[in-house]
């Protein structure tokens, strides 16, 4: 076994592919955390390997007191609880498909070690592909389905990708753990694919009325958006069922919020600001190629049925 991870059961399936997240800096609407999670418990996955926190993660930094620090919890004196930083691959199956989920804790050094931690797992699992997730806040109309934009490691991936309905990045800045590591999977020619969703926030902390920024913890709908793109991909079918009902009573109750606001701010052109950020918006919607067919299908045996009435109508004793 590697000394750089733990395996307590290496899975067996014909196809094996990943679903990667982090508690990390580009995390909001909980999807790069949350969404991984989610998926364990909905697949009621099993735990099957860690990579250990040794020498990844600060106990603190000087003058910052409780930043970094686990948290403890004790117990009329006795330390019940310490939550120190976790990196853990679950598994289940799916569609006949093997899926490893990993949820871990975005390392503060040594970033080379941890992404040949990651990356020496996956290839020991069999992974054909990896699909990291990430979410950034931003602008955008809270009805609208999300924007994803997304990375490749392998440059013969591009064309599948603009399949997937991604709005292919041209990030430059500060680098992400799921960036960092689509990097060096692609110098190992290994196939990994960055998500991230585009969650919508909102800064009213100049309007006296109002006077704080509204942002979304889990994005339900950003959620699904990906998890969409992933069952397509993956050829799996977790079930979406839960995530659009919570998408949708997501979506109702921020209407009700901005109905509030108006009502607070009358004159803040809150409903304006809104209306304007959606004619702004461009909107990509996922449609599957699968989804295509199974469209025009039905509206051919439509046309042909009507076609068909049509006809009896006009001539009853055919």
């Amino acid at each position: 076994m590697s000394s750089l991870y733990e395996l307590l059961e290496k899975p067996q399936a014909d196809e094996m592919y990943m679903i990667a997240g982090w508690r990390q800096w580009a995390d909001a609407g909980a999807v790069s955390s949350g969404l991984p999670e989610y998926l364990v418990e909905l697949s009621g996955a099993r735990l099957i390997g860690s990579i250990p926190p040794e020498g990844y993660y600060l106990f603190q930094i000087p003058g910052t007191h409780d930043l970094m620090r686990p948290i403890v919890r004790f117990d009329e004196g006795f330390p019940a609880e310490l939550d120190t930083p976790e990196n853990r691959f679950y598994y289940t199956e799916n569609s006949r498909r093997g899926v490893v989920i990993f949820l871990g804790d975005e390392p503060h050094m040594d970033i080379e070690r941890y992404a040949r931690a990651f990356l020496s797992m996956a290839r020991e699992l069999g992974v054909r592909r990896i699909v990291g997730l990430g979410g950034v806040y931003g602008e955008l109309p809270y009805e609208k389905e999300r924007t994803v934009s997304g990375s490749y490691s392998l440059r013969a991936m591009k064309e599948e990708m603009k399949g997937l309905a991604l709005s292919l990045t041209e990030y430059q800045g500060g680098s992400s753990i799921s960036s960092y590591i689509c990097r060096r999977a692609g110098e190992q020619g290994m196939q990994f694919v960055g998500m991230y969703g585009l969650v919508p926030l909102y800064d009213f902390s100049n309007m006296a009325q109002i006077g704080h920024t509204v942002r979304i913890e889990n994005d339900y709908v950003a959620w699904l958006s990906i998890l969409r793109r992933i069952n397509y991909m993956f050829k799996t079918s977790f079930d979406l069922g839960e995530l659009s009902t919570q998408s949708k009573a997501l979506t109702y109750e921020l209407a009700k919020r901005i109905d509030e606001f108006d009502k607070l701010a009358p004159d803040a052109g809150v409903k304006d600001y809104f209306r304007k950020l959606a004619e702004d918006y461009d909107e990509k919607h996922f449609i599957p190629l699968d989804d295509v067919w199974e469209e025009n299908l039905r509206k051919i045996l439509d046309k042909f049925e009507d076609d068909e009435t049509d006809r009896q109508e006009e001539d009853p004793e055919q």
